[in-house]
């Protein structure tokens, strides 16, 4: 009964697995940190592949079942899909392939914009994958009486927060060519469908106007993991401040290096 009850103990301190198409994801485990900081995470991220939102549900599927295997193989106990394009093609089947492990994805948050006031405007900024895919048809259906939705896919918006770049004139110059045709739409919301793109936060809600309220899927997702964690008796007995260590398939000095910016970043 000692034995037992000592590795349960010892599989409650193992660390919580986040994984993304590059550093992106980082938006997430910064939530993750906030509502239960006592925990242990391992992050890696898969520069090396990225972007996943232009490739194939074939080769996003391979990546995010990759992904999930280094970080079992590092002892995770759950593991947080922080990637919207790895969450639609991937999650359900990750979850038929591991039962008993907490698997959390992340979704666009439309459910608070869209019912943030009566039949509000919102835009969804998201990856052309993420855009074309069913989950992402599924979840506008649901909400298309609720209010007028458009969505925008944004490819090579993710290269810029991969390169460290969250504020030059090139970033401004991008979004706003991006942004401009629907700002006269009156719109009411921006919706953040890629985990990098909080990271440029700050710009876009400066071409939109502070009047609009942008919304993220990151607090959602890492609620959602305390949860499962509590209902599987996994979540960390610890008091303490937990670690974080953090992995990248480029592995260079400086991937790592903006890692730990961005962790910082407010």
């Amino acid at each position: 009964m000692e034995i037992i009850d000592a590795q349960a103990q010892m599989k409650k301190r193992q660390p919580i697995g986040v994984f993304d198409s590059g550093v992106g994801g980082i938006s997430v485990l910064k939530e993750l940190i906030r509502i239960m900081p006592n925990e242990n995470y391992i992050y890696f991220g898969d520069s090396k592949h990225a972007p996943y939102g232009t490739k194939t549900l074939e080769e996003v599927r391979r990546l995010s079942f990759h992904n999930t295997r280094i970080l079992l193989e590092e002892g995770a106990k759950g593991v947080v899909v922080a990637c919207n394009t790895a969450t639609s093609a991937a999650v359900r089947i990750m979850r038929s392939m591991y039962p008993a492990l907490p698997i959390v994805g992340i979704e666009p948050a439309l459910k608070p914009a869209a019912l943030q006031k009566e039949h509000p405007k919102v835009l969804v900024m998201a990856t052309p994958m993420t855009v074309g895919q069913e989950k992402f048809g599924q979840l506008m259906k649901r909400y298309e009486k609720k209010a007028d939705i458009y969505p925008l896919p944004c490819p090579g918006l993710m290269e810029f927060i991969e390169a460290g770049d969250l504020d030059s004139g090139r970033l401004h110059a991008f979004l706003r060519e991006l942004l401009e045709p629907y700002l006269e739409k009156g719109l009411d919301s921006v919706v953040l469908g890629c985990t990098h793109y909080p990271f440029a936060r700050k710009v876009i809600q400066e071409i939109v106007g502070g009047r609009i309220t942008i919304f993220d899927g990151g607090g959602g997702t890492a609620r959602e993991m305390k949860r499962r964690l509590g209902a599987a008796n996994l979540l960390s007995p610890s008091t303490e401040t937990g670690w974080v260590k953090f992995e990248n398939s480029l592995a260079t000095r400086e991937e790592l290096a903006l890692c730990r910016q961005l962790l910082d970043s407010k």
